[in-house]
């Protein structure tokens, strides 16, 4: 049987950390977001009232009668079936804590072009934007960035991985989130990578594996666009 996964057509959005997970495990899965009417079937979904735990928004996952949502649930979720999560209980709660602080920046990334609210385009909130993208620029990348180096410096089984000696859906969660800040802040995000040399590596190393760079260089990725979450507007990367 396959997943199903759903979410908004045409972006990467959060969705896009769960398909480097399914892409990863070589998992038999359908991207809803591809097929004819996404929009609409997604929507519809939402709507449904026969489901017991709804998800609040998209991405979801569902697995016959598993309806998994939020992105750090459903990787979790596909984490102990696939092998992208230690099976020591302490590590694996390590790994979901990682995902969940990377779901913080996804969050901040976001508020630097929105930073008022989704509902006003970005053209309507200009002056704050530039306020909001400032701060983070010069403040909260760089602080992530040191957390995960400071994360793969103690790693006790070396920095090659967040955690353990093995890949984890953490580690692909930090590639996706380095990708998408190179994509909306080039100019600061090339600067700070060029002084994380273990995130650079871990980036590289992901990059590399053969179905991840199978799934990069396939139509299938979606490209980085100024309707998802990582947007680039030059007027916010001085």
């Amino acid at each position: 049987m396959s997943y199903e996964l759903y979410y908004w057509p045409g972006i990467q959005g959060r969705g896009e950390f769960v398909r480097l997970a399914l892409e990863e495990a070589g998992a038999n899965y359908i991207d809803m977001a591809r097929e004819p009417n996404a929009e609409a079937t997604l929507i519809a979904f939402l709507e449904r009232t026969d489901i017991t735990h709804p998800s609040f928004a998209p991405p979801f996952l569902k697995d016959g009668h598993v309806l998994v949502g939020q992105t750090a649930a459903i990787l979790l979720y596909l984490g102990d079936r696939h092998g992208l999560a230690p099976k020591d209980p302490t590590r694996r709660l390590w790994v979901h804590q990682i995902q969940l602080t990377i779901a913080d920046l996804v969050g901040e990334a976001h508020d630097t072009h929105h930073p008022l609210g989704s509902d006003l385009y970005y053209e309507k909130q200009k002056p704050e934007a530039s306020r909001r993208a400032k701060w983070f620029r010069e403040e909260r990348i760089q602080k992530y960035f040191d957390w995960f180096e400071t994360i793969l410096a103690r790693n006790p089984d070396g920095d090659s991985y967040l955690v353990g000696d093995t890949l984890s859906y953490a580690d692909l969660s930090l590639f996706q989130v380095v990708e998408g800040l190179l994509y909306a802040f080039p100019k600061k995000a090339k600067a700070l990578l060029a002084e994380s040399p273990r995130v650079s590596a871990l980036r590289e190393m992901v990059a590399q594996r053969p179905r991840i760079r199978a799934y990069l260089e396939s139509d299938r990725r979606v490209k980085f666009n100024e309707q998802g979450i990582f947007r680039h507007y030059p007027e916010l990367d001085r």
